[in-house]
């Protein structure tokens, strides 16, 4: 059901998609944001997206956050769907990032996720006309686990700034040139983000940061635990990185690399997840990675990401219980053990770190059972 408030976001959000990339700087003098939440992967229909915030009182008559609202968003805005949903999901992916951004910077925090990336990384050679083309022979040839191997290495021969078929007709299967556009905007802008420090000890990121990703941007052990100086140091490599590009595939050295034919899939901190696997043990080893060992996170640090799903984390931390979807759920380590459980943590200490997984799988959950996390309660938001 589709309230006033919704329409009217739907409207602006519309609006804002037709012109030109644009985002509005923080606001001034700074309006206090008393209600601050985090909202996993949007990866659903912009509708549903803005009943969630409804359902927890997020949004105005007008179409926009409350003046109050503070929402983090924790990355991977596109990429979802079937084949036949294509050109729908495209169009609503631009929207949210467009309404998004539409907000006071202080009041949307954007982040990035390997899916935003893509589109200045794996997808950064590519036209509309040639992704078009490229993905009708993707779609002949992707066949799951069942693609034929002769197949694949023939397309990537044509297309080798992909690292596999299934990239093309499925992971970013919704791209187009003018998210492109809008990506990169948002990155020049810096409103596109790798983190944001919501409390001294409490960082929102896309996939998270084990010690040895900090220590290669220049984070010391003992400052690993402060979130602003994490968040500082990981939206510093980013600037950096984006003041050095000149177009095509953006690169965050030593965090951030897309996948190609000759590399093979992504690597970096907005793809990795955690894994206990003995069989992923070597991948935890090495940085940039796709795994990482959750015995190795930052101690006295809280992570609020998204990125995996109830059903993909129990399955790398080798881990059997009910799959839940919409809720969110938490890691916890001493750096020796690991505990996961669904909700929110309880208060921890300087010798734990923590992961609070907030992608509870937007498209499948129910609107009304699909959880926000208060960053000042630390706990699931209430609805509205």
């Amino acid at each position: 059901m589709t309230s006033p408030r919704i329409q009217a976001a739907l409207d602006n959000a519309a609006r804002c998609a037709a012109g030109a990339p644009h985002s509005e700087p923080a606001q001034t003098p700074p309006v206090p944001r008393t209600r601050r939440v985090a909202i996993g992967d949007p990866q659903a229909d912009l509708g549903r997206f803005l009943a969630i915030l409804d359902r927890h009182g997020l949004l105005g008559a007008n179409g926009w956050l409350l003046p109050h609202v503070q929402l983090v968003s924790v990355g991977d805005h596109f990429d979802w769907g079937g084949r036949e949903e294509r050109e729908a999901v495209a169009r609503s992916c631009l929207r949210l990032v467009a309404w998004l951004a539409a907000h006071p910077a202080d009041q949307a925090i954007i982040l990035a996720g390997n899916h935003d990336l893509g589109r200045v990384g794996e997808m950064a050679e590519f036209t509309d006309a040639t992704f078009a083309q490229a993905q009708a022979e993707a779609d002949r040839v992707y066949s799951g686990d069942d693609t034929d191997e002769a197949q694949e290495h023939a397309f990537l021969e044509r297309y080798p700034h992909v690292p596999t078929v299934e990239l093309v007709s499925r992971d970013f299967g919704n791209f187009r040139e003018e998210q492109r556009a809008w990506v990169t905007h948002l990155l020049r802008q810096r409103r596109l983000r790798v983190a944001y420090a919501a409390g001294p000890s409490l960082l929102v990121l896309h996939a998270g940061v084990t010690r040895e990703d900090l220590r290669e941007v220049g984070v010391a052990e003992g400052s690993q635990g402060d979130a602003p100086t994490v968040a500082a140091a990981l939206n510093g490599a980013l600037d950096a990185a984006v003041e050095a590009w000149k177009g095509g595939r953006l690169v965050i050295p030593k965090l951030h690399h897309p996948g190609s034919a000759a590399s093979s899939e992504g690597v970096g901190i907005f793809y990795q997840r955690p894994s206990l696997s003995p069989e992923e043990a070597e991948l935890t080893r090495r940085t940039p990675r796709r795994r990482f060992d959750p015995r190795r996170l930052p101690l006295g640090l809280t992570q609020v990401v998204g990125h995996t799903k109830d059903k993909r984390t129990r399955q790398l931390l080798r881990l059997p219980g009910e799959v839940r979807e919409g809720m969110l759920r938490h890691l916890l380590t001493d750096g020796a053990q690991v505990s996961y459980a669904h909700g929110a943590p309880a208060r921890t200490g300087p010798g734990e770190a923590v992961l609070v997984f907030t992608d509870g799988g937007m498209r499948e959950a129910p609107v009304e059972a699909y959880e926000l996390f208060d960053l000042d309660a630390r706990a699931a938001a209430p609805p509205g």
